[in-house]
């Protein structure tokens, strides 16, 4: 009976640690999420328990195949033993092309329950552009699809052999240029297997000490202003190369004339093909990026809403940005996009249960936070804000509560030219009526560590003799005219929506916040010229003075007052469903407003400087403006 008693007691031990070694540990600036005796999380919503639920999407290693090399080509199979559908592939003949992309095969593969097969015998002889018979090598670009023809994953995969065949090292995204300066950048790229990369610009060779398959690489001590061509080597065989190109920033101050462009919101649109390349508006963005590159943009800056997002598993999200990146990556060979978030770049925990559902940043906020797999898929400089710990609303200061702003909030510089970037969209809560009762942030506020840091960031800027325009971007407009009137940083014009954090609410309302911001970078600053918005799918300057209404009728705050003139750039207009222009009280000072797709390009020459709108479908001009 003792023995029995042992036992049993060693079980109930055993068993209450492994429910607390499987319980997630629920963030401090979060109230009412508890786990149940099994350790399941749920949200107390007075009284009735909402469990957090997985959203239904596809993951990425659903869709993306493995292939299985034999003697007349590849078997691939894709986990999803049921899965249905169709396959194209084609050769990509790199060397043939600056933006080498697969030239897709006449013949298409139909997948039956989870497999499918490629005939390597069927691209011989006039269909074999690459060469691959003579040098026993090649690359395959595939793009998957679903029975009703939508898109769902564009891949490549590298090959050897001439029968026997097998998957070799696959650079499966990039090389892309980043995070440029005017003595080198950073490349980055893929690859399907760990393996140590190296990259030789201008004679100087950069290596890896050890294999990886998600290659950042610095390069540096390259002259400023000056075209360099780079290669990339991604394997221990020779022909494990590849070569592309870019320029150099000018040294800071230098003054020469440049041009950049700016635009946001490109997740899927309607019109079915690649309006819709699973979660994003690839036709668009093709588009977009070829007009960049036809403009010979030194930058791109984009501001959010890349893909449909608003998805509940780190899988399925780098699936959407998978889709994206491929659609820009052969023209992101040559020059650098700083991309920044959105709201539908949220990734959350969902408490739902048949009357509610409530959504918050997915954590643990270190390995699944919308901001740390955001960082995990994208190259941006590391200049920004730890995060919110250490905020006079910190539940613990001594501890980490919050999530990381490591490559979503930053700032960088070309010439004479600097961009701030801001996150709008940080520890988003979806519904703002929500957060009263679990707490999180709202869309379009920024929170108190990013204010700050702004603020010393901006006075930086400010004194550098160096720097002539300063551009602050961030997803949501200061000043909605379309779309979003009911939130952004207006809200109806209802002051009351701001963040909470572990049951207390901000000092300050999301109007006074937009205040505080325009003070800062109207009022303190004379270099700030331009707020570049999105979350509105369309196209619309907003001219910003002392003129411009800002405020409700009954407003019992204080006023802002702005001392000089800046424009709102608002240019959602990359692929998203359009929204049409609504009555707000700046509408007097709106101009250009347009639901057509739009480029926005910045033609900088000193203290000059000027923007032209193009539609990068027609070509058409929408506007020019001379705006110093």
């Amino acid at each position: 009976m003792r023995h029995f008693l042992y036992f049993l007691c060693f079980s109930l031990i055993s068993n209450i640690y492994f429910l607390q070694a499987q319980r997630t540990e629920i963030p401090k600036v979060f109230s009412n999420i508890q786990h149940d005796k099994k350790g399941r999380l749920y949200l107390d919503i007075r009284g009735s328990k909402a469990y957090d639920q997985e959203k239904p999407s596809l993951l990425l290693e659903e869709v993306k195949p493995s292939f299985i090399g034999t003697e007349t080509g590849f078997d691939l199979l894709f986990a999803n033993e049921t899965f249905a559908g169709t396959v194209y592939y084609g050769l990509i003949p790199y060397g043939d092309s600056r933006h080498p992309q697969p030239v897709f095969f006449k013949l298409i593969l139909e997948v039956q329950n989870g497999k499918s097969s490629i005939d390597m015998r069927e691209m011989k002889g006039k269909y074999d552009m690459v060469d691959w018979e003579k040098n026993g090598y090649g690359t395959i670009g595939y793009r998957v699809m679903d029975q009703q023809g939508g898109l769902l994953y564009d891949g490549r995969m590298s090959f050897k052999g001439r029968g026997p065949f097998e998957e070799d090292i696959t650079m499966e995204e990039g090389p892309t240029v980043h995070v440029l300066s005017s003595e080198g950048a950073v490349i980055a790229f893929r690859t399907n297997r760990p393996t140590a990369g190296e990259i030789e610009v201008g004679g100087i060779h950069f290596y890896e000490e050890k294999p990886v398959k998600i290659h950042e690489i610095p390069v540096s001590g390259l002259q400023p202003n000056t075209e360099f061509a780079y290669t990339v080597k991604y394997g221990p065989e020779d022909y494990m190369t590849q070569s592309y190109s870019f320029r150099t920033a000018p040294k800071e101050g230098s003054r020469t004339k440049f041009t950049f462009a700016y635009a946001s919101d490109s997740r899927k649109g309607q019109g079915g093909g690649e309006r819709d390349l699973y979660g994003t508006n690839a036709y668009i963005m093709k588009k977009i990026m070829a007009l960049a590159s036809q403009q010979n943009v030194s930058f791109f800056q984009f501001s959010g809403d890349l893909i449909n997002g608003y998805l509940s598993q780190p899988s399925s999200m780098k699936l959407q940005y998978h889709n994206w990146k491929s659609a820009v990556e052969p023209f992101l060979h040559y020059f650098p996009t700083y991309i920044s978030m959105g709201n539908h770049e949220a990734l959350s925990r969902n408490f739902k249960n048949e009357a509610n559902s409530v959504s918050v940043d997915r954590f643990p906020f270190d390995k699944e936070s919308a901001e740390t797999v955001f960082a995990q898929e994208f190259v941006n400089p590391l200049n920004g804000p730890e995060s919110e710990d250490g905020a006079s609303y910190d539940p613990d200061p001594n501890g980490k509560d919050f999530p990381t702003y490591k490559e979503n909030v930053f700032y960088y510089t070309h010439d004479n030219v600097a961009v701030i970037v801001l996150n709008s969209d940080y520890l988003y809560t979806t519904n703002p009526n929500a957060v009263p009762l679990i707490g999180g942030n709202i869309h379009g506020y920024i929170m108190d560590q990013q204010l700050a840091w702004f603020e010393k960031t901006l006075k930086m800027l400010e004194e550098n003799e160096n720097i002539d325009h300063i551009f602050l971007t961030q997803h949501t407009p200061f000043f909605p005219n379309g779309g979003h009137i009911h939130d952004d940083m207006w809200y109806n014009g209802n002051n009351q929506y701001r963040p909470q954090i572990a049951g207390k609410r901000l000092e300050k309302g999301i109007i006074e916040r937009r205040d505080q911001l325009l003070d800062l970078f109207v009022n303190q600053s004379s270099k700030g010229i331009a707020i570049l918005t999105g979350d509105e799918h369309n196209f619309a300057v907003t001219t910003l003075n002392g003129e411009t209404p800002m405020h409700p009728p009954i407003y019992p705050a204080e006023k802002i007052q702005l001392k000089r003139t800046i424009y709102q750039v608002n240019n959602g207009a990359a692929g998203a469903p359009y929204y049409a222009q609504e009555k707000a009280p700046w509408s007097d000072f709106v101009s250009g407003f347009t639901t057509q797709n739009a480029l926005v390009l910045f033609h900088v020459e000193g203290e000059s400087l000027e923007m032209e709108v193009l539609n990068p479908d027609t070509l058409e001009v929408i506007m020019r403006k001379k705006m110093r």
